[in-house]
């Protein structure tokens, strides 16, 4: 009998793994399919809350913020790209050029979710995908536009969603439950409100979990 779960996918558009360890789920759930029925649900996460408009140089953030070289984040930013066609997300190779303040997305993000789940999935790929693969300012309003045009969303309403302060509250209340939880790195993957499992993962690991926490739940009605 099928097995229903929920899945809370914390994380932040501007976190490469996280567009890895979201595509490296949708094959785990894909092989799951017909055993496990999911509720995947976005939930939000900034890892860098503080950054002014206009964004930072890639290279000059993770050097304050990490200590890394040049020739270090060149290397990672392969293991990247590598790991990102395994689960078919592209990567561009030159990488992001600069990293963006993300709240305004996850502002359209959470609209997104109470339209439904899978508009809401939706919306987070084609961010992932200006973000990661096109190196898109991802705090530009027509950048944003773009991805909710792209899945269907009512453009309109995500322009009036961006122009004003709408949904900063739940989106605030939303991070400061995940981080009240413990929850300082992303991606990080809650099944069922009581099992984590953190980072950007292969498919076989997040398959594993499913199959082991889907044994010990009650079939879905």
């Amino acid at each position: 009998m099928t097995v229903s779960l929920k899945i809370d996918f914390v994380s932040d558009i501007s976190c490469p793994w996280c567009a890895i360890g979201l595509a490296a789920l949708e094959k785990a759930l894909d092989n799951v399919q017909g055993d496990v029925a999911v509720q995947l649900h976005v939930q939000p996460f900034e890892l860098n809350p503080q950054m002014p408009a206009g964004g930072q140089d890639i290279t000059e953030h993770l050097t304050q913020k990490y200590g890394s070289t040049a020739q270090e984040q060149a290397q990672i930013r392969d293991t990247i790209c590598q790991r990102g066609a395994g689960v078919g997300f592209v990567f561009n190779p030159s990488g992001r050029g600069r990293v963006y303040n993300t709240f305004a997305a996850h502002r359209l993000l959470h609209w997104a979710g109470l339209e439904s789940a899978e508009r809401q999935l939706a919306l987070k790929k084609a961010l992932l995908v200006a973000c990661h693969s096109h190196s898109q300012a991802m705090e530009s309003p027509e950048v944003l536009l773009a991805a909710v045009a792209q899945v269907g969303l009512d453009v309109t309403r995500a322009s009036q969603i961006l122009a004003g302060n709408e949904f900063a509250a739940e989106v605030r209340a939303a991070e400061a439950f995940y981080t009240g939880l413990g929850i300082h790195s992303v991606p990080a993957v809650i099944i069922n409100d009581r099992h984590l499992i953190s980072g950007g993962q292969p498919a076989a690991v997040f398959e594993q979990a499913l199959r082991q926490i889907a044994a010990t739940a009650s079939p879905a009605l």
